[in-house]
């Protein structure tokens, strides 16, 4: 399989890594200057630590010194970081302010208290807070940076064949397992009173703000199940129409500052909406997320249903496919009896042949790209052509649903295929062109923006050698 591009993985790493501060000491020092950013001897450091350790845990080496490979992968997030701000590119606050809040919990809980954690790091609870905002911040503006200049990359047919013919014959990218399986799934028969119980908690929440006897984000803090949001409130950054649900969308675009919706019902639940104002044609609003909730009853109906349907499959009374044309709630996969789509290899990809609509083949990353796990949990324990008892789960939208699966395949590890490995080998020659693109985009960038680099480390290995100037 290609390597992962440098920044990609760099970018994974910090912002995915544990914020862990070290004591500032006297011997700190800038060790390089992006554009108007600094990077302190303490943070390559800091960097190239974690880069050793995420080595060791994932079993292998590297010949580069990781103080200059971490500079680097530093460097270059300065470098998109003011870039982001000389092209106003728009990150979501919302996110980071989460992210922040989950992390610094987390590092509380580890240390015990609040007093003992600022013992640790030698600064006050606020000012670890806003370090981490800082650096969390600054690592969306270079990711949403990059996402903009490799967004614009895409592969044709002519391209993917030509990338596959360029691969020397004894290094073709291997295919690890993959499963090609059925499913029926039942969503519970109470859905329509689960949703009118959903709505009727959110009309009692609005009466209450309404009546001034609570207050909007104090109720989403409490009650919304939107992770991105509750934690502030429910307050959203100002976002275009075009980059919400249509029902959403239609109903803000009719409200006045300050007033709250009716009951919004969106692909991912039910709503109430406030918005604070409106700039241009950027809504700036908060919102509660309710999701149907139901009890153990409701849900196990839809397990005994599909427990007993099971039965009369393994009995040869019923094949999977009418089983699934007849009983199952998903209208996509029970038209071709029951045997699922990989829907997402397919968007992430662009496959405009038809041919390809109906590729069935899962990578185990790819149950988890979807929230399948419980899919491949029920899987792993299958022969193919058994089917697996009822389990409860949800779908990408968190819906809670019941399901049973029929494993249909189990494709062997494997050299890749121009014919059987398509998409995958599509997947490949875009990341490959992506990278180029990028690097190509980061040498205009690096000839035009300030860039110093101490004596110290002017002399070691950089992957672009544009940055010693």
């Amino acid at each position: 399989m290609l390597r992962k591009s440098m920044l990609g993985a760099a970018l994974a790493l910090l912002a995915a890594g544990v914020f862990a501060q070290k004591q500032q000491v006297m011997l700190d020092k800038v060790v390089a200057v992006v554009g108007s950013s600094s990077i302190l001897y303490s943070e390559v450091s800091e960097y190239a630590n974690q880069l050793v350790a995420q080595r060791r845990a994932e079993g292998y080496t590297t010949d580069r010194d990781p103080m200059n490979e971490a500079l680097e992968a530093l460097m270059t997030q300065k470098l998109l970081f003011n870039q982001a701000q000389i092209d106003s590119v728009q990150i979501n606050t919302g996110g980071i302010v989460s992210a922040v809040e989950d992390q610094l919990q987390n590092m509380i809980d580890m240390e015990g208290s609040i007093p003992q954690l600022e013992a640790k790091h030698h600064m006050a609870i606020f000012n670890i807070r806003e370090n981490m905002r800082q650096r969390y911040e600054e690592q969306s503006y270079a990711q949403e940076m990059q996402r903009t200049v490799i967004d614009k990359v895409s592969v044709i047919p002519g391209e993917v064949e030509r990338f596959y013919k360029a691969i020397d014959k004894d290094s073709l990218p291997t295919i690890a397992e993959q499963y090609i399986y059925a499913q029926i799934t039942r969503f519970p028969k109470s859905i329509t009173q689960a949703k009118q119980r959903t709505r009727e908690r959110l009309l009692d929440m609005r009466e209450r703000i309404i009546a001034g006897k609570a207050k909007f984000d104090n109720l989403a803090r409490m009650y919304s199940q939107d992770p991105g949001t509750m934690m502030r409130g429910g307050e959203m950054d100002p976002t275009a129409l075009a980059g919400l649900d249509p029902s959403f969308a239609a109903a803000l675009e009719g409200m006045k500052p300050g007033q709250i919706s009716e009951v919004v019902e969106s692909q991912f639940g039910f709503h109430i909406i406030q918005l604070l104002d409106k700039r241009g044609n950027l809504y700036h609003f908060r919102h509660i997320l309710l999701r149907p909730v139901y009890t153990t009853e409701e849900l196990n109906e839809g397990t005994h249903l599909l427990d007993s349907i099971a039965n009369l499959i393994r009995k040869d009374s019923l094949t999977f496919e009418k089983a699934a044309l007849q009983y199952s709630d998903d209208a996509t996969s029970k038209m071709n009896g029951g045997i699922v789509s990989n829907h997402d290899i397919i968007e992430r990809y662009a496959a405009n042949d038809q041919a390809k609509l109906t590729v069935t083949k899962f990578l185990r990353e790819d149950f988890a790209h979807f929230n399948a796990l419980d899919d491949y949990n029920a899987l792993i324990r299958l022969k193919p052509g058994e089917v697996s008892d009822a389990f409860l789960t949800e779908d990408v939208l968190a819906n809670q649903l019941a399901k049973i699966v029929k494993l249909v395949e189990v494709v062997p590890t494997h050299v890749a295929s121009l014919n059987e490995d398509y998409l995958r080998l599509e997947e490949m020659a875009l990341h490959e062109k992506q990278e180029r693109v990028f690097k190509e985009w980061l040498t205009k960038k690096i000839d035009a923006m300030y860039i110093y680099i101490d004596p110290e480390f002017r002399d070691g290995e950089f992957e672009n050698k544009n940055w010693v100037k």
